[in-house]
């Protein structure tokens, strides 16, 4: 009687343990999520500003900008 009671503490404490594990985890899987977002985020403003940086490098756009300016007056 003595060895269950024995086995069924020790396995109450496995399962204690692996239950923490697997919230750390998954705090650890979340906080990386947030963080990747936080990346994507930034790397699509870059992309903008890089898209609308090569669109003015354009002679086509140049020009045609400076004519509107003159075409307005």
């Amino acid at each position: 009687m003595e060895d269950i009671q024995t086995t069924i503490i020790l396995l109450s404490i496995i399962v204690g343990l692996l239950s923490v594990i697997i919230v750390a985890l998954l705090v650890v899987v979340i906080t990386l999520l947030v963080r990747i977002n936080a990346i994507m985020k930034s790397v699509g403003r870059i992309t903008t500003n890089v898209a609308s940086a090569t669109e003015w490098l354009s002679p086509t756009k140049v020009f045609s900008e400076i004519s509107g300016l003159f075409r307005k007056k």
